[in-house]
């Protein structure tokens, strides 16, 4: 229900206020009205099995601060953080009756972990390092590994090298849990980018993800994988699509002189 400002400006209602106005307001029916038509609408416009629901970076002070809000959590005898978790099982809930597989990103699961259905729910990893991955897994979930910062590519001082050597069973030892890992994710966010610079924001570091996530974990030699990534540059500009030097220690920064697309 977090990062849904811009929601407001359409349907006011389902805010807790005009001047506290994220997360949505889950003491109003239509919030849940609203969101089973626009989630019924997306799950028959994309056929793929899964939906992504966030759940990320949710502050719920607006709800301590909005009466009619307060009144509700005390009818139903909830504190804020309980009413996220059951503004989560709504929304859930309506995407499982759409047919659709929910992803939502690891705050869901440190909050409310014992409210997820293995069967039903993916967790989106960004929290890197030891510290929430191993237990995703461990809990039977499935994940998905999305590291801040590493595989940010807003991140503009992160090489490729930096990502290709990202390994996302580091911490997972046990076989079965490193089954439940099922991909990954480089993750593009919009703060500093716009049609300018967006393509050579995104490429060709994303390609050192995407080697990553499908080779073998002993190949992880950035040397070995660096005339890969000047030739892929290289094909990427004759396709037009406007992909930085591979080389740059600021993924798009200008080319540190003239020359082959291969040596810059």
């Amino acid at each position: 229900p977090g990062h849904a400002q811009s929601w407001c400006k359409g349907y006011p209602e389902i805010c807790p206020s005009p001047g506290c106005n994220t997360p949505l307001n889950p003491a109003n029916n239509f919030t849940f009205e609203l969101l089973n038509g626009f989630l019924n609408e997306a799950a028959k416009l994309f056929p793929d099995d899964h939906m992504h629901l966030g759940g990320d970076e949710v502050n719920a002070g607006c709800y301590d601060k909005t009466q009619s809000i307060v009144d509700w959590m005390n009818m139903m005898n909830f504190t804020s953080t309980q009413a996220v978790g059951y503004f989560d099982e709504q929304v859930t809930e309506i995407a499982n009756t759409a047919g659709k597989t929910v992803i939502q990103w690891d705050e869901v699961f440190s909050a409310f972990a014992n409210q997820l259905d293995p069967k039903n729910t993916i967790i989106q990893v960004w929290h890197s390092g030891n510290s929430l991955m191993p237990d995703v897994v461990a809990a039977g979930l499935r994940a998905i590994y999305s590291p801040d910062p590493v595989w940010y590519l807003d991140h503009l001082t992160t090489t490729w090298q930096d990502r290709y050597v990202l390994e996302p069973f580091e911490y997972i030892t046990d076989e079965s849990e490193q089954k439940l890992v099922i991909g990954g994710e480089a993750c593009m966010w919009g703060e500093t980018v716009d049609v300018s610079d967006i393509q050579q924001t995104i490429w060709p570091t994303a390609a050192a993800v995407a080697e990553r996530l499908w080779s073998p974990r002993e190949n992880n030699d950035s040397k070995i994988a660096q005339p890969r990534m000047e030739y892929f540059r290289c094909l990427l500009n004759r396709r037009g699509i406007t992909a930085a030097p591979s080389n740059n220690a600021n993924e798009r920064s200008a080319p540190p002189g003239p020359g082959s697309c291969y040596a810059q």
